[in-house]
């Protein structure tokens, strides 16, 4: 269900299943209180996942670490980066994108044309194997759905994102790869590749990570 990635005296970095919520639902513990429950720590969720995306996630131990790394990530001084896997032709393969985002029909988004409070994605893409593009984005904002959304807005839904379009398979491809951040004066730059799923598993995709830029 998860792995601890790093113990730090400040904070906790967890590599996180796919198909595991970060609060409890209808019965059923999420990421932060099976970590607590493991642990003995208070913790606190700096950011959160989506339940179907895997990877990095920052627990601050002290209310202080708390603090310092919530402001970090409203000031945007955290990079974070993130690993998905399409199956469709993308309108482009690299580049910004830009827009409002408003809420749909049960729970979805939706990106608008406007930018008056926009969520700002860049991605580049890489191909694994015919008919399957691996993508790494950067968001720069925080917003709900944000690169689930992003990607369907470039034509390219998210392989197993069903609600936005994506064709079904065993996971949705998403992952949280790379978080890098500064706490008390040191720098931290985390990696994690993904490791569950069959095609996050094909030989060819990390020669496909190795070739995206840095």
């Amino acid at each position: 269900m998860y792995r601890i990635q790093l113990q730090h005296k400040d904070f906790l970095v967890i590599n996180k299943s796919p198909g595991l919520g970060m609060h409890d639902d209808a019965g059923e513990p999420g990421l932060v209180n099976l970590v607590r429950a493991d642990t003995g720590l208070e913790l606190y969720p700096i950011h959160r996942l989506d339940k179907m995306t895997s990877g990095l996630v920052l627990l601050a131990r002290t209310p202080e670490a708390n603090r310092a790394l919530s402001m970090a990530f409203a000031a945007r001084e955290v990079s974070k980066q993130y690993l998905a896997l399409s199956d469709r032709k993308p309108k482009k393969k690299q580049g910004w994108v830009k827009g409002d985002m408003e809420k749909g029909r049960g729970g979805s988004w939706m990106l608008t044309r406007t930018q008056e409070n926009p969520a700002i994605s860049w991605f580049d893409s890489v191909s694994v194997q015919e008919g399957l593009r691996l993508y790494r984005i950067k968001p720069q904002t925080g917003k709900t759905h944000q690169i689930r959304v992003a990607m369907k807005s470039i034509g390219a839904p998210i392989l197993g994102d069903e609600r936005y379009g994506g064709t079904a398979a065993d996971r949705g491809y998403l992952h949280a790869w790379r978080l890098a951040f500064t706490l008390a004066g040191e720098a931290f730059d985390l990696v994690c590749p993904p490791d569950e799923g069959e095609r996050f598993l094909l030989p060819e995709l990390h020669t496909a990570i190795s070739g995206l830029a840095e």
